[in-house]
């Protein structure tokens, strides 16, 4: 188990989180999505080789904070965020771009009409992680797959078109667990640089919370747990206020929609409960879907 930057610190260990909850997710009994390369990315990394891969390691079940009601937070999301570029490829789209792709195995686990193209971007370390584990599974993808490291708080429209990606044809973008974690100034010109290379017909679909915690959210039961795990949420967060990034995309013209992950639990039946009788981490977390006519 070698150590490499970028996914064995910092944010890149919130990599390592949500593929040990797409593991636990994939061998739940009422499974919303499946991965089974998770498991592998979690036990191939020194900071996370303890973690749980399996429903039955998590010793409290659904109630623990973290590995149970975020956990489940992630599976949802994994499975909304799975039909989103589905449903947009299903109608024609063929081109797709992971911002900050992280761990995510789309490429490898989703079936994808003929003729698709999936760029992912993320950090070097990240990358050459992902890629290392898969090429030891003798791992496939089942579509066309390009990778791009680069930093996303940087310019990085260069380093994609340069990959090959067209700007001149309809693109579904996914930033998943991304804009959370850049500053206010990044998120503007992330999504600013997704309307530049978005003409007609082109989707998005990312997460993002509503503004900085609250003190009583931050004491939250999810990021205390987190953080004996030795990730430290809070840290990671900008504490700035959040840019209205939905009302940027509809004064260029997008179609939005704005959901919190409940709305989706009460949809598949499944996921994470709102918590009325406490402060709800979850609560301020906003699913956002948007698409240019």
């Amino acid at each position: 188990m070698a150590d490499i930057t970028g996914v064995e610190e910092g944010v890149g260990l919130t990599a390592l989180m949500v593929a040990a909850a797409r593991a636990i997710e994939t061998y739940r009994h009422d499974t919303l999505a499946q991965d089974v390369y998770a498991e592998h990315f979690v036990r191939a990394a020194r900071a996370s080789a303890g973690w749980p891969v399996r429903p039955q390691q998590v010793a409290d079940g659904e109630v623990d904070p973290l590995w149970g009601r975020l956990g489940r937070y992630f599976g949802l999301r994994t499975r909304v965020f799975d039909d989103f570029v589905l449903r947009r490829t299903g109608e024609g789209t063929r081109q797709v771009v992971l911002l900050g792709a992280g761990l995510d195995t789309r490429a490898y686990r989703l079936d994808w009409p003929p003729g698709c193209r999936i760029f992912e971007i993320d950090q070097n370390g990240v990358l050459a992680f992902k890629d290392r584990v898969l090429d030891g599974l003798s791992a496939v993808p089942k579509t066309e797959r390009v990778t791009i490291a680069t930093d996303l708080r940087l310019e990085w429209t260069r380093a994609l078109t340069d990959a090959g990606f067209d700007p001149a044809v309809p693109t579904v973008w996914i930033a998943e667990g991304l804009l959370l974690y850049l500053s206010p100034a990044a998120e503007r010109a992330l999504i600013a640089a997704v309307g530049a290379l978005s003409p007609t017909g082109s989707a998005l679909a990312y997460e993002i919370k509503l503004g900085p915690e609250s003190t009583a959210i931050r004491e939250s039961p999810i990021y205390s747990v987190a953080k004996q795990t030795g990730i430290d949420l809070i840290a990671m967060f900008d504490l700035d206020p959040r840019p209205d990034s939905a009302a940027d995309l509809a004064a260029r013209g997008w179609r939005t929609s704005i959901h919190t992950a409940f709305d989706f639990t009460h949809r598949y039946g499944r996921g994470p409960q709102p918590t009325p009788e406490r402060p709800d981490a979850l609560a301020a977390n906003r699913w956002v879907f948007a698409t240019r006519p």
